[in-house]
């Protein structure tokens, strides 16, 4: 038999002892996030971008939401495999942003600029994509991007550098 006592040693103890960190404290703890080498070729020359990729459907949910700034050439990936028809909203996005949807051959199918924070109105290219890319709001039109652009990431942007991705795209687009 439990005295009374007893259980409330049990209970100060249990207080006392810190809960173990969450997924998400740990996330945020880690100064270092793992990027993926982006390569665009526009014809106002080829812009390399660094960029989260958002692999899982939660990291894909989440994407962008909530962050207050992004790097000049940072962003965010988000891969379809397969590809399909893609749909994406600001509801709660603090910053604006450019959506770059990027079409089974590596060209930029659709590219929505500026995309408003907040919004709640569906951004799509209306077609099935490989990915869609998501830089600072404005950055595309800085650096003369445009619809029918090349895209490339992994190891087919930089085939020169060494990286560890299995995440590779490279299509073969005749310019």
């Amino acid at each position: 038999m439990i005295r009374f006592p007893a259980l409330l040693a049990l209970g100060l103890l249990a207080a006392c002892s810190s809960p173990p960190p969450s997924p998400e404290n740990n996330a945020q703890a880690q100064a270092v996030v793992a990027t993926l080498p982006v390569v665009i070729r526009a014809a106002k020359g080829v812009h390399r971008f660094d960029v989260e990729v958002a692999a899982t459907p939660q990291a894909q949910e989440k994407g962008l939401m909530f962050r207050k700034e992004l790097p000049e050439n940072g962003g965010m990936l988000f891969p379809m495999d397969p590809p399909r028809t893609a749909s994406f909203w600001m509801k709660d996005t603090l910053i604006p942003l450019d959506m770059l949807f990027v079409h089974t051959d590596g060209t930029i199918a659709f590219l929505n600029s500026n995309a408003e924070p907040y919004s709640r109105i569906p951004v799509s290219a209306g077609i099935p994509v490989a990915a869609v890319l998501e830089l600072r709001g404005g950055r595309a039109a800085e650096l003369g991007i445009a619809e029918g652009d090349v895209v490339n990431w992994g190891g087919c942007a930089v085939p020169d550098g060494k990286v560890a991705t299995d995440l590779n795209f490279c299509p073969a687009v005749p310019r």
